[in-house]
């Protein structure tokens, strides 16, 4: 397998991120997700303004992975908590975590797993959370061998169509 070099994303990443979110959502919720939604909720949710902004925003923290060619294959955002649960003082959510498919073996999961979970020890968090399709088996195993816990369930919106996600948990 190609190896992966992760580094911290900075403001000239935007565009591989926009590109490479889309592309992970697509490849991970075409299947059973209705295409006109689908592509709505990419457009907003993967666009350059949204990648943009993340990565001025401090409180947030974009961790990529490239080829040694510098092609974008994973990421992983994290931020401040937006999950209809009841907030500890010290946590963090892993908002985003997607690779590739062809990069989805040989250990790269668990090397971003763990670079996102250093990333969440250094602003302090006591507690990672995460929101995951309960459809996507193989998400929920990875999260589950990494020591997450479902704690709740939320709504979760792809363009106009609400899906429901489990919210889970990992003391860190």
């Amino acid at each position: 397998m190609t190896p992966v070099i992760w580094r911290r994303a900075d403001p000239s990443d935007a565009p591989a991120l926009s590109l490479l979110g889309g592309a992970t959502f697509l490849a991970s919720f075409a299947h059973d997700h209705p295409g006109d939604a689908l592509i709505a909720h990419i457009g907003k949710a993967h666009g350059l303004d949204y990648y943009q902004a993340a990565l001025a925003d401090p409180e947030q923290h974009v961790i990529i992975g490239e080829t040694a060619l510098g092609a974008p294959v994973g990421y992983a955002l994290l931020t401040p908590p937006n999950l209809p649960v009841d907030p500890e003082p010290d946590d963090y959510e892993l908002k985003r975590i997607y690779l590739l498919g062809p990069w989805q073996s040989g250990g790269h999961g668990h090397a971003l797993m763990e670079m996102a979970l250093e990333a969440a020890r250094e602003r302090g968090a006591k507690r990672l959370l995460l929101a995951v399709y309960p459809q996507n088996d193989k998400a929920r195993r990875f999260y589950a061998r990494q020591g997450f816990e479902q704690i709740g369930r939320m709504t979760f919106m792809v363009g106009d169509v609400p899906f429901e996600d489990m919210v889970y948990a990992r003391k860190m």
